[in-house]
């Protein structure tokens, strides 16, 4: 071999060990700033989770709000249903009443008639009747 060679190859295994060398620190470094990331990184995921949080329970109270006017609303609804059946039902019992009088009117009326008959047909029993010849 001859001495450049020999001579470049120490040069090149000194910049070699001069690198390696430096590795702890620019490990340590890099293990730092790891951990620095890790660290902010647990405090921006802890942000976010707590405007989740906070956005949650904003849409669970909207929600309960909305139910509650939903109910409000169908609970006047049904009581406008149940008041308007009552007054419909009422108000069929009414007809079907007048119906009722209107019917026992007639019935009245026409036993009435059926007597007066039987009582026409009862006097022309007794009269005495004409022999035929």
């Amino acid at each position: 071999m001859s001495p450049q060679t020999l001579v470049r190859r120490v040069e090149q295994l000194e910049e070699r060990v001069t690198i390696l060398e430096e590795l702890p620190a620019r490990i340590e470094d890099l293990t730092s700033q790891i951990s620095q990331l890790r660290e902010e990184m647990r405090g921006e995921f802890s942000a976010v989770r707590g405007e989740m949080d906070g956005g949650f329970a904003a849409v669970r109270g909207e929600m309960d709000g909305g139910f509650a006017a939903v109910r409000s609303e169908m609970d006047g609804g049904f009581a406008a249903v149940r008041g308007e059946m009552n007054s419909g039902f009422a108000a069929l019992r009414a007809e079907m009443r007048a119906g009722d009088a209107e019917i026992m009117s007639q019935a009245r009326a026409l036993h009435e008639d059926v007597i007066a008959r039987l009582a026409l047909i009862q006097e022309g029993g007794r009269r005495p009747r004409k022999q035929r010849s």
